[in-house]
């Protein structure tokens, strides 16, 4: 609106979502309450509304206004987008008044320049200015909606994949070792049948290892098993 500093977002994505959900289902009354209540943009609802209001989507306290009632009862996509670019055109009249409808596709930089001049704002107000505009270009079919972020998993999970995908195989050998008879005695003295013994082991021998590796583990298993 002429004489107002143009409202500004650090990114993108909340402003499509909002106008997303706007067009699935307007709530009667929208303020940072509602916005809460609907997962849109955490800790910035105030910013948001700003947006909202700068484009006449909603009034002072927070009701849908006459202009958004029709823009949002359209369903074609092409109806829409016509309709919301003539708000957003009001709104940021004193940057079609100078650019004309060359205004929709400017770099970042020259909207930039633009918005630092218009409100000697600082040089990150200004690109969030820009961002601002340029999200509103793209609900407007003048710009590339932005993709939306895919969720990664979490870094746990991406730290197990990892150590999963690192581990060195191990190979397995079973090994079977028949202990020499042993002979039973009695609580007389007297002794009794033979009783044979087998000792059934499983070793893990490291992938890497060398020639060395595995003798020195055999080696192991001969002096304290068999000869034990």
């Amino acid at each position: 609106m002429a004489g107002e500093k143009h409202p500004y977002m650090g990114s993108k994505g909340p402003i499509i979502q909002l106008f997303t959900q706007l067009r699935n289902s307007f709530p009667a009354t929208l303020d940072a309450t509602t916005l809460k209540k609907l997962a849109i943009g955490p800790n910035s609802e105030g910013v948001l509304l700003n947006v909202l209001r700068f484009v006449s989507i909603i009034d002072e306290n927070g009701k849908k206004t006459a202009s958004a009632t029709k823009i949002f009862t359209l369903h074609d996509d092409h109806a829409f987008q016509k309709a919301l670019s003539e708000s957003v055109k009001v709104g940021y009249s004193e940057l079609f008044d100078l650019h004309g409808d060359k205004a929709w596709n400017l770099d970042s930089n020259a909207l930039i320049t633009f918005f630092r001049q218009h409100d000697q704002t600082s040089a990150i107000t200004g690109k969030r200015q820009a961002v601002t505009f340029e999200a509103l270009a793209s609900l407007c079919g003048h710009n590339e909606m932005p993709e939306p972020k895919v969720k990664s998993t979490s870094k746990s999970a991406a730290k197990t994949k990892a150590s999963t995908a690192d581990a060195k195989p191990q190979a397995s050998k079973i090994i079977e070792i028949e202990k020499p008879p042993v002979v039973a005695e009695s609580a007389a003295g007297t002794r009794g049948n033979n009783v044979g013994l087998t000792v059934r082991i499983e070793v893990n021998l490291p992938s890497d290892g060398d020639q060395e590796t595995y003798d020195r583990i055999f080696k192991s298993i001969r002096e304290n098993l068999l000869n034990g």
